[in-house]
């Protein structure tokens, strides 16, 4: 590559990466996303995505995998990886009697991976964790007063990324990533009377800031069955818990307007502003183990994941949001993540046949419970969560640099989720999500013999 196609691609990943930073928290709209922190992002990217999520056992020279950081040392000493994501999304909620549609989209992640030395590769990049992003409400009354109560949030985290592997043995990977957890949440809850002569309208603002550090530690066995055309990969990754002080406001107020449509508008009264100092919150320890199969055609895998939350530290102020206390916050989360790669020759003169044909399938239970109330009476309905199921089809565009034989790959996605609610009055969540990526492969530390 010569040095003004580099220097181009550097300022696309320049830009990329900043506009990423301030793109990533937006594309939901899950009322599920009030509680807790959101709603969690998966942690497969680019290929992976359209293989069902699937990341433990997936060990490719050509594909940033942060999923498993021991992945990292598959790659050649000549060649730097630059991945980023964009992503669309087509959302409907219903209760059951009532629907509502929602779109967004938002640039997902930027990764990038490269060469130590020989036998050792690192990476680093932009990923999300969380999201928060809701605005839904209702119409309620009180004595002779009827108001509007609307709730409203946005925020969530995400997580720098850096991470090296080491391939001390033949067949063996070891590898660490380290993540700086950052982002800030907001929760507001509106109160605005509708029968009464008065333009006052009342706000309550919970809001608070979360910056740490995160470790995932990985490991990767391959078991060749037949050199490197057939093998047989187990990946496991750990992450520990992660101990979080953060300070929450809390703060309550009056406006003659609505503090949303006008949002520079000063309170005409602060009710209530407290510091609520050093609260603890908590990431849950994280086991993954997966198995992959490949050949020259076909790659096949399937994860599992265990995630402890059931327990952690959560601050009873928000906590309590809808009155979920006493430890039935959470769950401890189990999925399962299986799909499928195949291409018809990964070296043929065809372009058709050198497409990569992908699909899965995911499994999770949520990791929040929220409480339910009867849409007939508002009578408490009890706690409950819901299950994930997905479903993901996805195609990869191989274009290939003929002067160096460079293979990068355009990636597109297509992936339907449902949020199943366990309990009856619960909002059903149908998910359409279109995502595209593009993994550029480059022969940078190749130095040419003539310029």
């Amino acid at each position: 590559m010569n040095k003004i196609a580099k220097y181009y691609l550097f300022i696309l990943i320049l830009f990329t990466t900043v506009t990423s930073a301030t793109a990533q928290q937006v594309g939901s709209n899950s009322p599920y996303g009030r509680y807790g922190l959101g709603i969690l992002s998966n942690q497969s990217i680019g290929a992976s995505e359209a293989m069902g999520g699937i990341t433990y056992g997936v060990r490719r020279s050509q594909q940033v995998n942060p999923g498993n950081p021991a992945s990292y040392s598959e790659l050649d000493t000549l060649t730097f990886i630059f991945d980023f994501g964009i992503s669309g999304h087509y959302a409907e909620f219903s209760d059951g009697a009532n629907k509502e549609y929602k779109m967004n989209g938002n640039l997902d992640y930027v990764a990038m991976q490269f060469p130590i030395i020989n036998k050792i590769g690192a990476s680093v990049g932009l990923l999300p964790y969380s999201k928060v992003g809701y605005s839904f409400g209702q119409t309620k009354s009180l004595s002779n007063i009827v108001y509007d109560e609307i709730f409203r949030g946005d925020g969530g985290l995400s997580q720098i990324y850096g991470g090296i592997a080491y391939e001390p043995f033949k067949y063996l990977s070891i590898g660490a990533n380290i993540n700086y957890i950052f982002g800030s949440y907001k929760y507001s809850n509106v109160s605005a009377p509708k029968t009464v002569s008065t333009s006052t309208i009342a706000e309550e603002r919970k809001s608070f800031s979360i910056r740490d550090l995160k470790y995932d530690l990985g490991l990767q066995l391959t078991y060749p069955i037949s050199g490197k055309e057939k093998q047989l990969t187990l990946g496991v990754v750990y992450t520990p818990q992660v101990d979080i002080k953060s300070d929450v406001y809390v703060t309550q107020m009056m406006y003659t307007s609505d503090p949303y449509s006008n949002p520079y508008q000063a309170p005409s009264e602060v009710i209530r502003d407290d510091t609520l100092s050093s609260q603890k919150f908590q990431l849950p320890h994280s086991l993954g183990v997966g198995l992959t199969y490949s050949n020259k055609n076909v790659l096949v895998g399937l994860d599992g994941t265990y995630q402890k939350w059931k327990g952690v530290q959560y601050p009873n102020e928000l906590d309590g949001m809808d009155n979920v206390l006493g430890g039935s916050r959470f769950n401890d989360v189990f999925r399962v993540n299986g799909g499928a790669e195949y291409v018809i020759d990964p070296y043929s003169r065809n372009f058709f046949h050198r497409i990569r044909f992908r699909g899965g399938l995911s499994y999770a239970n949520s990791y929040n419970n929220v409480s339910v109330y009867s849409a007939d009476n508002s009578s408490f309905a009890g706690v409950g969560g819901f299950k994930e199921y997905g479903v993901s089809v996805g195609l990869g565009l191989p274009m290939i640099d003929n002067i160096r034989r460079r293979l990068s790959m355009l990636n597109v996605t297509f992936t339907y989720t449902l949020l199943n609610p366990e309990m009856k009055h619960m909002i059903k969540q149908d998910v359409f999500e279109i995502a595209v990526n593009m993994n550029v492969n480059e022969n940078w530390f190749f130095k040419n013999l003539f310029n």
